[in-house]
């Protein structure tokens, strides 16, 4: 991992303007898409992970809008940036429900962010940085959620220029009222909106840390699901310790794909080809098991977050669906000597 260096060097020493070398953000370029590079047809019961690792599509409501999700290639020009995650609406809903609601946001777990220090007086600001396009202009929100205390901030922001990729810098004041949990469940959801209906956008923009009030969650967001024609783009997500701005805040911090993607496979692990096709080469053998089945052990290349849920597909054979101890999956199949088995996907999302 590449770590770039801010600040002075004086008398041997260096000041970093960064509190940790890791990045908070995981996959902020969006470099790694384990589930594949294109979701069609998301909409009402459509909430989860469906491209880019780490970014989840989270719908609210019954709407009727719908998206396609894809990893493009589209990214502002000169930044370093190959990768970007994109929101094409296929099916317009002009007119919200008052549940209606749409937002990509990245779950953090609470043991990452004690250096933050939230809940006491010595509560750490941070900023958000991220490149943003789209060809709705207007008023977008862009919030942070408390899972531990259900408190919130939400802050506005405008894309100001059709078809433009435009970098946006939001500081975020630190919270001296409620601390994170330190474990490894979800304690703070980072949230972009794409569109709500009145329940959320009813009251005044809760502009500070505060107790959640939902009507204050989303006042002015612009309705992106109103146009088929709407496309909404992000890449570069970083978030950064201190208030800054525009001027002085640190270049993004890109990491190597290697080590993007074994953080990545905390949350979600595709083992052998899922995702990518058919590929008989990547089908997984295993030995016989007296005449009653076959055995196989997946090791996890890290160690996920929890016990992951798996699915899986193409296995001959009748398959167990008994997963209690979750790195043993075992399959039976009394016709063959052997058994083939690809598309895996072991899950421990937040």
């Amino acid at each position: 991992m590449a770590l770039t260096l801010h600040g002075t060097v004086s008398d041997n020493t260096v000041a970093l303007d960064r509190k940790t070398a890791t990045p908070l953000i995981i996959n902020g370029d969006m470099q790694i898409a384990q589930r594949g590079t294109s979701a069609t047809g998301l909409t009402n019961g459509s909430s989860g992970y469906h491209t880019c690792d780490r970014w989840n599509f989270e719908e609210f409501g019954a709407p009727s809008f719908a998206f396609t999700q894809t990893q493009s290639t589209d990214v502002p020009t000169g930044q370093g940036f190959t990768k970007s995650l994109k929101m094409d609406c296929t099916t317009a809903q002009g007119s919200l429900a008052a549940a209606d609601a749409l937002r990509i946001d990245q779950r953090v777990e609470g043991q990452n962010l004690q250096y933050l220090k939230k809940g006491t007086s010595s509560a750490e600001a941070v900023s958000v940085s991220f490149w943003v396009k789209s060809n709705k202009t207007g008023t977008y929100i862009f919030e942070m959620f408390d899972q531990d205390n259900s408190r919130a901030i939400s802050t506005a922001y405008t894309i100001s220029s059709s078809d433009t990729w435009e970098k946006k810098v939001i500081p975020i004041p630190g919270d001296t009222t409620g601390a994170f949990d330190n474990d490894n469940a979800r304690s703070l959801d980072i949230n972009w909106w794409l569109c709500s209906g009145t329940d959320k956008t009813s009251g005044t923009l809760q502009t500070s840390w505060v107790s959640n009030t939902n009507a204050n969650r989303l006042v002015g967001q612009v309705n992106l699901a109103d146009n088929t024609s709407n496309e909404w783009y992000i890449t570069g997500v970083q978030l950064e310790v201190g208030t800054l701005d525009a001027n002085n805040i640190p270049d993004f911090q890109f990491e190597d794909v290697g080590t993007s993607l074994m953080r990545c496979q905390r949350y979600c692990y595709a083992w052998a080809n899922y995702g990518g096709g058919n590929d008989s080469s990547n089908r997984q053998y295993s030995a016989r098991y007296g005449n009653t089945g076959s055995f196989i052990r997946i090791h996890y290349p890290t160690q996920m977050r929890t016990e992951p849920s798996i699915t899986h597909s193409e296995a001959s054979g009748a398959v167990s669906t008994d997963f209690s101890t979750p790195s043993n999956l075992q399959f039976f199949d009394n016709d063959d000597d052997s058994w083939y088995l690809y598309d895996v996907l072991a899950e421990a999302e937040l």
